[in-house]
């Protein structure tokens, strides 16, 4: 099994509306592909906001998470999330 964890930074213009949007549009990615084993995804509220979303997934293996990166459903979230103000990112995937 492979677990994905991204954070993401928004710029100031990014409304709060938007963020909420980021997340329901990744959470929907759950049901439109195969692979996906766990997937959570929500608004930091920790005290350090400098990232603001928090993503994480887990697939069944490399060949998931392989999938899932190209696929058309998560390409359109990744372009939401860059038209809304995507500053920077950080991710990590590891085995478990």
């Amino acid at each position: 099994m492979i677990h994905r964890t991204v954070l993401i930074k928004f710029g100031e213009t990014t409304t709060e509306v938007q963020l909420n949007e980021v997340v329901e549009r990744f959470k929907a990615l759950k049901d439109q592909l195969t692979g996906i084993v766990d997937l959570q995804a929500g608004i930091n509220i920790g005290k350090s906001k400098e990232y603001q979303v928090v993503l994480m997934v887990r697939f069944e293996d490399r060949a998931a998470l392989d999938a899932y990166v190209v696929s058309p459903e998560h390409v359109a979230v990744a372009k939401f999330i860059q038209d809304v103000g995507r500053l920077d990112s950080i991710g990590t995937d590891f085995e478990l």
